[in-house]
């Protein structure tokens, strides 16, 4: 007796175990492309806060240098005894119309001694949300500012 099998034809396409594979491949790559897009904004938010504190630094310096004063000598002058480190940099027609704040989390610079000229190496100052954390905004080195 003869056997007759009907060869059973199998339909292109691919199967649910496959789907799947291929969808957890994607998503593992969509996850490390997230991670990497934090790490550089992290990165790149750091540098920009860094730069901030360094151009108020130089203003610092700059305003040191026309009033003709030395480090650790007081902001304020006999005609304007009020005068301080923040009404000198910050406002209209000043070094900078706006304070700067810090860009990841929108802090402002705070100031250690808002009242006279810090030392050279010293900053007058710093980003508030990240002074004492791991991510510190705070530059390496000062040396030249």
């Amino acid at each position: 007796m003869k056997m007759n099998k009907t060869a059973t034809k199998l339909k292109p396409g691919m199967t649910l175990i496959e789907i799947t594979v291929v969808i957890l491949v994607l998503l593992t790559l969509i996850a490390v492309l997230f991670i990497g897009a934090n790490i550089y904004k992290k990165g790149a938010d750091r540098a920009a806060c860094i730069l901030n504190i360094r151009n108020i630094q130089q203003a610092v310096r700059a305003d040191q240098n026309l009033s003709g004063k030395t480090s650790g000598v007081a902001v304020a002058t006999i005609a304007d005894p009020s005068k301080t480190l923040t009404s000198t940099l910050f406002g209209p027609g000043r070094y900078f119309e706006t304070r700067p704040t810090c860009p990841s989390e929108r802090t402002d610079y705070g100031t250690t001694s808002d009242a006279s000229y810090p030392d050279n190496g010293d900053l007058a100052f710093t980003c508030t949300q990240f002074g004492a954390t791991a991510e510190n905004h705070s530059p390496d080195n000062t040396e030249g500012w």
